[in-house]
């Protein structure tokens, strides 16, 4: 799942992007305000991390113009500004959460994930497949009990999918959301970890759990042999 950080204090935004990198999630950070409204403007991002206080452009207004354009990406504030009416303020602006500075970072990513999954619709941490099961929270793939071992990068894209279960997803919006804006690969690349998951996930009974649909993308779909 793809991220965009937006926080000018170098100390906690280096922080926060090695979590979220630690943790599968494609990154892209920016230390000032109108950098990161381009950002958010031109790329799709499955949740935004804000904060207010922010050079040249304020995170309030990025929240506005971001809503007034008609964006829905899950929002959360992160702020110094702690009073009661700072909160309304952030929340009434657009912002979807609100978490005061200081804060622990694994509440921040527990966050993350509670909004990511409120806007993919995805209420409970487990999703399954077959008898595949992803978890969401543990960043966890099993079947029959067993875990199955993937790289980051295979596991950001099958996390994808999970989100995403039962609808066809093309090859771009998985780019957008498993790829970092910085990010170098061949035009294959997604057709290429494709592959390698199909391999890692095949069952015993030769029942496959990622669909092709030409000319369209692929589908995240138990179909038996």
């Amino acid at each position: 799942m793809r991220i965009l950080l937006i926080e000018d204090y170098e100390p906690l935004r280096r922080s926060v992007v090695e979590l979220l990198e630690s943790h599968d999630y494609a990154v892209d950070a920016s230390a000032s305000g109108d950098e990161g409204l381009w950002y958010a403007s031109n790329h799709d991002y499955d949740v935004i991390v804000l904060d207010l206080m922010l050079p040249k452009v304020d995170g309030l207004s990025i929240l506005r113009r971001l809503r007034q354009a008609g964006s829905g990406v899950p929002i959360i504030v992160i702020s110094a500004r702690d009073s009661v009416d700072h909160r309304i303020e952030g929340l009434d602006a657009g912002a979807d959460d609100y978490l005061v500075k200081p804060f622990a970072l694994k509440e921040l990513l527990a966050r993350v994930r509670a909004q990511t999954r409120k806007a993919y619709e995805k209420k409970a941490a487990l999703v399954e497949v077959g008898d595949l099961s992803i978890d969401l929270t543990a960043k966890r793939v099993t079947r029959h009990g067993s875990e199955i071992q993937l790289t980051s990068r295979e596991y950001s894209l099958l996390e994808y999918l999970a989100y995403r279960a039962g609808e066809v997803v093309s090859r771009q919006e998985i780019w957008d959301h498993v790829y970092n804006y910085y990010e170098d690969a061949s035009s294959n690349a997604v057709d290429v970890y494709v592959g390698y998951l199909r391999k890692k996930l095949a069952s015993d009974d030769g029942g496959t759990y990622i669909q092709t649909r030409r000319g369209q993308g692929y589908l995240l779909e138990y179909v038996q042999a």
